[in-house]
């Protein structure tokens, strides 16, 4: 179950008992700006974390250390090596593995804090699961890498009227911004339709682990006045920075756009959409594709696949090496296909190895 009742996530240990904040959360409790009130309230919060990677990572992180009550983790992808270098949570023997990024993340951050929930949901974020994944959240983080979901990101939150946290970050740039429904500027105010000229990406440009780390907290920053009732303070800006270069600049989101489709007209586009079976990648030599089967027995293909190659399997994943392709299967049905950039050899791979 991803979800948890209000009720449910205020009676575990939230760090204050009695108004009064025991040590792990001490020094937050003194701070003015969220005392032990505004503790008791992150800890009968929910919030969820689209995409676990190197924004993803640090904000489930420092929210789970706040104190939330609930963190769920929603992330498509398994953990490789190439992730280390700014994707705090996970270690050699998860990208060794083959661990789906979710499973990893919870894992490690149920030893740093065993008072809060942690919730893994190894998925892909789209139309059809949208609103059950992201709905009954009192703040969403984007920990996203393409403006094809945050589009969805940004349809769902606005139409279940839960504020959501924008953030992007390349080579040595960043770019923050909060969104409040009904009262700030909403991501398709901003960027009515997605850049159509090709956009660096942390492949092609590079990342700097600072910058993702620094535009991850900044994100958090905005989660926690969420969190704590203080919506007001949330900034209606759009932040850019490039630390390397010492640059700063924002623009005003305070006033929403009056002729934006989706948070004026309600007329909400990436929701509607219809999901492509198989579709690459971004930056990467692979390509997902999802079957019509919504849930797979692991055991039982990993029964199969160990005749004809090799097999390494977790909980919610199953890797099998064909080379010179390699397939990561997920317990939802879907699977990624490294090796190649085609649809429709990966298609032919997963019918082949998977089936229909």
């Amino acid at each position: 179950m991803l979800r948890t009742t209000a009720q449910e996530r205020g009676s575990r240990k939230s760090g204050v008992a009695s108004g009064r904040a025991d040590d792990r959360y001490s020094r937050q409790c003194v701070l003015p700006e969220i005392g032990p009130s505004g503790q008791a309230r992150l800890g009968s919060s929910r919030a969820v974390v689209v995409g676990c990677g190197a924004l993803g990572t640090v904000q489930a992180s420092l929210l789970v250390r706040a104190g939330v009550g609930e963190t769920v983790l929603v992330d498509r992808d398994y953990v490789e090596v190439g992730n280390l270098q700014r994707q705090v949570l996970f270690d050699e023997r998860d990208a060794h593995q083959g661990t789906p990024k979710a499973e990893a993340a919870a894992k490690h951050l149920r030893l740093a804090n065993s008072e809060v929930s942690v919730v893994p949901a190894v998925a892909d974020l789209t139309a059809r699961n949208a609103e059950r994944l992201l709905g009954g959240a009192n703040v969403i983080l984007d920990g996203t890498d393409n403006f094809e979901t945050r589009y969805l990101l940004n349809d769902a939150a606005v139409k279940l009227a839960i504020p959501w946290i924008y953030g992007a970050a390349v080579g040595t740039h960043g770019s923050v911004m909060a969104i409040v429904p009904g009262s700030t500027a909403c991501l398709a105010c901003l960027f009515p339709s997605a850049p159509t000229s090709p956009q660096p990406t942390c492949d092609t440009a590079g990342v700097l682990n600072a910058v993702t780390a620094l535009v991850a907290s900044l994100q958090v920053v905005e989660a926690l006045k969420v969190l704590t009732g203080q919506m007001d303070s949330a900034t209606a800006r759009l932040v850019t920075l490039d630390p390397w270069r010492g640059q700063r600049s924002s623009v005003a989101t305070a006033s929403p756009d009056p002729k934006c489709p989706t948070c004026q007209r309600r007329q909400f586009r990436a929701l509607a959409a219809v999901s492509d079976p198989a579709a690459k990648l971004c930056g990467r030599d692979a390509v997902q594709v999802r079957g019509r089967r919504r849930h797979i027995s692991l055991g039982i293909l990993a029964d199969g696949l160990e005749r004809i190659g090799e097999v390494r399997r977790s909980e919610l994943a199953l890797r099998f090496l064909c080379p010179p392709h390699e397939l990561t299967v997920f317990a939802d049905g879907r699977a990624i296909v490294k090796g190649t950039r085609d649809p429709a050899l990966a298609r032919s791979l997963y019918s082949r190895f998977v089936g229909d």
